[in-house]
């Protein structure tokens, strides 16, 4: 029997594209994931720079889709798909169900048309289609007297709703049956929100992802704390932290750390507080740090006191309407100030305290009570998420609580809230945001900005890069995959060594700092991947390796041969 077979038709000689389809029979198949191409992936191999088509293959046989998440890479050829005639149901996990229309909604304006009416009706058609199903369901796909296929999702790990799929091919009349198992993209372990994935209990044919499978990642403690330091020495060059990251997942990871760094922080200063005498401490002490953004100035109007969580405002001098979630009052407001010849702010000042009184009657902390004397202000730093994409996505997780682990729930019942705790400040309009960029470039004040395009190759990181690449008070800190041909990876590799970038057509020289912290990968590590297979009760046969760099694929695929050299199993090994 020939079946089933599998063709790639992404994803199979880098780390984009993923789309896989299985050919049950002659007349049927199903599709894995249909995503975008990024960076070089995105180019014909031998085709003088030519993008690769969108759909290049027949759709006749293919019944269904079924997605494992919905990150662009996985999911950003699917407006093509729909045009090219695929008219079959999408299948996915009871999270994606309810995230997959914001994407593609995005997808659908940048690549066909920003109509509303069109779009609408696009949406329409994607959420007919859309078949959620809950995890550890199996659910019939075809039942013939020739062929029965059924399919399961179990969680992966890797962001909210993510999954990799079970499929069970049973050929009654050959007396045949398969199970193939598609990983789509495995989590690391202990990540915020999400619960580990468990390996299944058998696949005959494995298709496994290898983004990290030649490096292993730091544990989830140490990237915290490796985070806030990072932090920390970039706000000594009194500038802006700029954080590239994808809208869905990344981001909400980031804000859930920055919330754990910004509490424990809080608690410690507290602590502090109680232990000093009254008169050492100012009555505005704990406030000092999101005014930093421009508070050189005394005459500057106080924000209306009603500053809590959704409400919408303007902010005073810059005009700027936010969303702006949880400031606390009028003495943490973000006053935006348009005034370029503002001198830059003195040492204590970036480091989180005032150099000067905060009022008539109050004095400066004690130099010799605070143990954070060259640190930042963690509890008034501005978070700036700039995306209005990851603000969706964002207050979709919050909506999604059902599905967060068991410390992210602990933590909502104790009154937290991780994702729009009080020092984080949402930017909506694109004339907001031009006017944040101006502010930040001129004034060089410490703040955070979380900011929409993950590999720089698009979204409103681009203007940040473009502004403050060339100023080294600003720091560029990536916490996310760079792959090769994209903006962020040229940044991440020849900034270090004062290269220049591309963005945009134009060329910029990089002087601003770079670092970059790779154990915030949403992706399984070594161990992670060679875990999920030899976790198994029953290992794979044949093990399809894909979306991976050359040197992951084969550093992963030695170490799997080795391991079953060692349990003294057999295993075909495809890359």
């Amino acid at each position: 029997m020939g079946y089933p077979q599998i063709e790639h038709h992404g994803a199979k000689d880098g780390v984009t594209g993923s789309c896989h389809q299985l050919d049950m029979n002659v007349t049927t198949s199903l599709l894995v994931d249909c995503g975008l191409f990024q960076g070089d992936d995105a180019s014909i191999p031998s085709g003088e720079g030519g993008s690769r088509l969108p759909i290049d293959f027949p759709l006749d046989t293919i019944k269904a889709l079924v997605v494992t998440h919905v990150h662009i890479d996985h999911v950003g050829r699917i407006p093509y798909l729909l045009a090219a005639g695929f008219e079959g149901p999408i299948l996915c996990s009871e999270a994606s169900a309810k995230l997959l229309p914001i994407v593609l909604e995005d997808a659908f304006k940048l690549s066909f048309s920003r109509d509303q009416q069109r779009i609408e009706r696009y949406i329409d058609i994607v959420e007919s289609r859309l078949v959620a199903l809950p995890y550890q369901h199996w659910f019939t796909l075809v039942d013939t007297d020739e062929l029965n296929a059924r399919i399961r999702l179990q969680r992966a790990g890797h962001i909210i709703g993510s999954a990799y799929v079970e499929i069970d091919l049973d050929y009654p009349q050959a007396g045949e049956s398969k199970r193939i198992v598609f990983s789509g993209d495995l989590g690391a372990p202990h990540a915020p929100f999400l619960m580990p994935p468990q390996p299944p209990e058998r696949a005959d044919i494995l298709v496994l992802e290898s983004t990290y499978g030649d490096r292993l990642h730091e544990d989830r403690q140490t990237r915290r704390q490796r985070l806030e330091a990072v932090i920390e020495q970039a706000l000594q060059d009194q500038g802006t932290v700029l954080i590239p990251a994808f809208s869905i997942g990344r981001t909400q990871e980031l804000l859930y750390e920055l919330e754990e760094i910004i509490h424990t922080r809080s608690v410690g200063a507290s602590s502090l507080a109680n232990m000093l005498p009254s008169e050492t401490v100012p009555a505005s002490s704990a406030s000092v740090g999101a005014s930093l953004l421009a508070n050189s100035t005394t005459d500057r109007p106080p924000l209306p006191s009603e500053e809590r969580a959704g409400v919408r405002e303007t902010i005073p001098e810059s005009g700027i309407t936010s969303e702006r979630v949880g400031l606390r009052s009028k003495e943490t407001s973000l006053a935006i100030s348009s005034d370029a010849e503002q001198p830059p702010l003195p040492q204590r000042e970036r480091a989180g305290e005032r150099g000067q009184k905060t009022a008539q009657n109050e004095a400066p902390l004690a130099e010799n009570h605070s143990p954070d004397q060259s640190t930042t202000n963690w509890p008034e730093l501005p978070i700036i998420l700039d995306s209005p994409l990851a603000s969706r996505f964002t207050a979709a997780y919050r909506e999604l609580k059902p599905f967060w682990n068991q410390e992210a729930r602990d933590r909502v019942q104790s009154g937290r809230r991780p994702l729009s705790f009080e020092q984080l400040i949402t930017i909506d309009s694109h004339s907001d945001h031009q006017r944040i960029v101006n502010h930040l470039t001129q004034t060089a004040r410490p703040a955070i900005v979380i900011a929409g395009g993950g590999m720089c190759s698009g979204g409103r990181i681009v203007n940040y890069l473009k502004a403050m690449l060339g100023d080294k008070r600003h720091n560029i800190l990536f916490v996310g995959y760079q792959a090769k041909g994209t903006p962020g990876h040229a940044i991440q590799t020849y900034g270090p060594k004062g290269g220049y970038v591309d963005l945009d057509g134009e060329r910029f020289d990089i002087r601003a700092g770079i670092s970059s912290i790779g154990g915030y990968s949403a992706h399984a590590d070594q161990n992670g991947l060679v875990g999920f297979v030899t976790g198994m009760q029953q290992w794979p046969t044949e093990i399809r390796v894909v979306h991976g760099e050359q040197r992951a694929k084969e550093a992963l695929a030695e170490t799997l041969k080795a391991r079953y050299i060692d349990d003294n199993k057999d295993v075909e090994l495809r890359l």
